[in-house]
């Protein structure tokens, strides 16, 4: 009887097949782990852009439709008209305007004639109305004015724009130019405009020597006599010999390197003094005489100079094209990289941050597109984007782009202004996401910034940028590289597997631009991490309509074509092999979705997909395009473990087989590797088995198991199982010594690898013969070793050993329990065991 049930369990191998017997859901788990394969692969390579620009070399831009990112800047750009302070209440204009340009102090006038001015009212009509202000003439920005105790300059902060003039009298009237062609206004800072209710100091014709008594108007108060007094002091002891330094520097010469640091500490010293008093902004009445002196500076042409001058003059508040200048100044100095170390060595770059959240994206466009881009090429540096990192700077960025979406979607107001140059604020906020995703791209290099990208709802944000910008290459390609990188973290994966709307965001991108290699890559490459990572992410790209198609498309453009006999493959693929990257990814995406059954057993029944992927095969070589063969045969693998009769790849075992033998031949270990697990998974056909017996596929497979690499191991315990199912394979397999080398393969991996040692048992079981007593002695040996839990030593962490003691239990222990007690009866009957004494 016990013959009998011996017999009856050699004849019933370890392996049965799906169709004899249904299997459980945790039995097509296991099976599904040691047959399926996730594919991995490198990030597409981004060479970083050397020549620092606000466009790069592969802009789809053109030179002629965007914004420049070389130009000239000097002091006669600037205006100090621009920047007069405002409280931002709107006045009427003004029915008398001055013809005449006005004076700066009273030392301007005294050769001159005096201009006549109307009558106002009196600032006070108790008070003195016997001290005027003096008007200001427009002066040369080469030379300061003379500035003494007794030369006071009379400022108003304005509540109002200056009137607007005809352009006739704008051009002859209200502009003056000096010998280096800096335009002045007629209206600067310090001229004074009557308001309504409001006294207004008048300019005395006095004898300049007098004292004067000043009296200051504001738009919504009047100041005491003892504030004028204050500041007047204030002036002449902090600010003005700050100023009358300057004066001593003669722009256009060169200028020695001590020389650009005492400015450049006087500069610090002013903005210092400035702050303690509350005088930066449009405080200080007297601000246009120091941005004409800060101004006058750029032509010293230091970018250590220019940089400081940018902090004082940024932190006075200036507007209009003032500040647009400025932050060329600044992106023209950060495109240098051997300028990186003053910008970490000047707050620069909070003022940049403030004009990011604060300036309007309609009307400062420009501005920020310069502002941009200086924080993009600074992003680029390890130590800035760390600082920049810290100031919370991927958090700015979200909020503008934000600001820009909503400025171009269909609630955004009419950009008349813009209609007439051709261009429009589509235009401008697309030019300023280009600077904005190129530089979160460069943040998310930093590995401390993922929490910055996980928790600022950055995806969704993203996503709707690359929606609103679909035919903006250079946008779209910027957040693919984002990405790109983010994906290929589990944490940043999973969030954006989450974005719902991310997987037809790609498909339609992959569809539009086909043909962009560096976009659609990109694109590839994060929906192959997406598909690694769960099944939900899997289901949710193959219900997308069309995304089989789309994929299938993508690999009919980019495949290889038909090589003919009179040309060589590099012929067909030329010799830098520009879509083999494309293909490693397009490839990888269908290897990794095909995990999920459904999509897996589609995938295994699609006629085109299972053809190309052949071809792929045929044509290139492993020595050529390793990663793409082995990717082509790892995604063959996948879709062979699907049996049903519909699949393709079950029906062309043959000519799969073959193509495989070329494989196994190769020195390439890892497409040996798949090569195996493909024979794995077909050789459960009766016809493979034939094939691999005959071209004696089975001596090259016992060899592997020499082999020092578990997975080539269990691999190739696969195929021995399969073909060890049937009788006359199994002398065969004795021959070439594969009882032998499995129990080398138990003894060597079984404490590390329980799952490998439960496949080898298995094998064991289906191989060994009854009457092999010199081998069961030795297996029965180990298998007693490795049965008891006391015996073997566990790794100290907790958690491997949590997860290696589960595989010891579940994969390892009930078939080493069957073997063990199969070879125990045999052996009984050769020789009873004699029991210990």
């Amino acid at each position: 009887m016990a013959s009998v049930e011996r017999k009856r369990d050699k004849q019933e191998p370890f392996y049965v097949s799906h169709g004899a017997k249904r299997q459980t859901s945790a039995e097509i788990v296991t099976e599904a782990r040691r047959s399926l394969r996730i594919l991995g692969t490198q990030r597409p390579f981004t060479p970083r852009d050397e020549l620092r620009q606000l466009f790069g070399d592969t802009s789809v831009r053109t030179r002629d439709g965007r914004p420049p990112s070389s130009f000239s800047l000097h002091a006669r750009n600037f205006e100090t008209s621009d920047s007069r302070p405002s409280s931002g209440t709107r006045l009427s204009p003004l029915e008398h305007k001055p013809r005449l340009p006005l004076s700066l102090d009273e030392g301007c006038n005294e050769g001159g004639t005096t201009v006549p001015k109307p009558p106002v009212e009196r600032l006070d009509k108790t008070g003195s109305g016997g001290a005027r202000s003096r008007h200001l003439r427009a002066r040369s920005l080469t030379r300061l004015p003379p500035m003494t105790q007794h030369s006071k300059v009379l400022q108003t902060e304005e509540c109002h724009k200056p009137p607007k003039l005809s352009k006739q009298r704008s051009t002859e009237h209200l502009q003056h130019f000096d010998a280096m062609g800096a335009r002045i206004d007629a209206f600067p800072e310090t001229q004074e405009t009557p308001m309504k209710h409001s006294g207004i100091p008048r300019t005395s014709r006095a004898d300049p020597h007098m004292k004067e008594t000043k009296t200051e108007a504001y738009g919504h108060e009047d100041l005491t006599g003892s504030h004028a007094t204050d500041e007047s002091a204030f002036w002449n002891s902090e600010v003005l010999p700050v100023l009358q330094e300057f004066e001593t520097v003669t722009p256009g010469g060169s200028v020695s390197e001590k020389t650009v640091q005492h400015m450049c500490d006087l500069c610090t010293a002013l903005h210092d003094v400035l702050a303690e008093k509350g005088m930066l902004g449009r405080r200080f009445k007297k601000r246009t005489s120091i941005l004409r002196a800060l101004f006058r500076l750029i032509d010293l042409g230091s970018d250590q100079l220019n940089l400081t001058l940018a902090k004082l003059i940024l932190a006075l508040s200036i507007s209009g094209n003032n500040l647009l200048n400025i932050c060329k100044l600044i992106f023209k100095i950060s495109r240098s990289p051997s300028n990186d170390v003053l910008f970490q060595n000047n707050s620069i770059i909070d003022s940049l941050l403030l004009l990011l959240q604060c300036e309007d994206v309609y009307s400062s466009g420009e501005t920020l597109l310069y502002s941009m881009g200086s924080l993009k090429l600074l992003s680029g540096n390890c130590a800035l984007s760390r600082m920049l990192l810290a100031k919370d700077f991927i958090r700015v960025l979200l909020q503008l782009a934000q600001r820009l979406i909503q400025s171009t979607g269909p609630n955004a107001p009419p950009d008349t202004d813009h209609i007439v140059a051709g261009s429009g604020q589509h235009v401008i906020a697309g030019h300023i996401l280009v600077q904005l995703t190129a530089a979160l791209r460069n943040m998310a290099d930093l590995s401390e910034s993922r929490s910055d990208f996980l928790f600022n709802g950055v995806f969704s944000t993203l996503c709707t940028v690359m929606d609103h910008h679909q035919d903006d290459q250079d946008i779209c390609l910027n957040v693919a590289r984002i990405f790109s990188k983010l994906s290929s973290y589990a944490g940043c994966c999973y969030a954006l597997a989450e974005t719902p709307c991310c997987y037809r965001l790609f498909l339609d991108l992959l569809s539009k631009h086909s043909r962009k290699q560096d976009l659609v890559v990109r694109l590839l490459f994060t929906l192959g991490n997406l598909a690694a990572k769960s099944n939900e992410a899997r289901e949710s790209v193959y219900k997308e309509e069309g995304a089989v198609n789309i994929l299938l498309g993508l690999l009919q453009s980019y495949k290889p074509t038909a090589v003919a006999k009179t040309k060589s493959l590099q012929d067909v693929w030329g010799p830098q092999h520009e879509n083999e990257d494309l293909l490693v990814k397009l490839i990888r995406v269908l290897a990794n979705l095909s995990i999920h059954p459904t999509i897996g057993i589609a995938l295994a029944s699609n006629a085109l997909c299972v053809q190309l992927l052949l071809e792929v095969m045929e044509v290139r070589s492993v020595e050529e395009s390793t990663e793409l063969v082995v990717n082509a045969s790892a995604t063959i693998n996948n879709l062979s473990y699907y049996q049903e009769e519909s699949s393709v790849v079950r029906a062309q075992h043959t000519h799969i087989s073959e193509l495989l033998v070329r494989l196994l031949l190769s020195s390439n270990m890892d497409a040996v590797l798949e090569a195996t697990r493909v024979f794995g998974n077909l050789s459960q056909i009766k016809d493979v088995r034939l094939f691999i017996i005959k071209n004696k596929v089975h001596q090259f497979v016992v060899t592997l198991l020499d082999s020092k690499n578990p997975d080539v191991c269990f691999s190739a315990c696969g195929v021995l199982m399969n073909l060890s199912v049937d009788s006359e394979n199994r002398a065969m397999l004795r021959k070439e010594g594969a009882i032998h080398k499995l129990i080398d393969c138990l003894r060597d991996f079984g404490p590390q690898d329980w799952q490998l040692a439960g496949l080898v048992c298995q094998t064991l079981w289906n191989c060994i013969e009854d009457g092999e007593a010199h081998y069961m002695l030795e297996l029965l040996e180990i298998l007693y070793l490795y049965s008891d839990q006391k015996c073997l030593r566990w790794p100290s962490s907790d958690d491997v050993k949590e997860y290696q003691e589960s595989c010891w239990e579940l994969d390892f222990l009930p078939v080493a329990q069957k073997l063990k007690k199969r070879i125990q009866s045999h052996l009984t009957l050769l020789e009873p065991i004699s029991e210990a004494s």
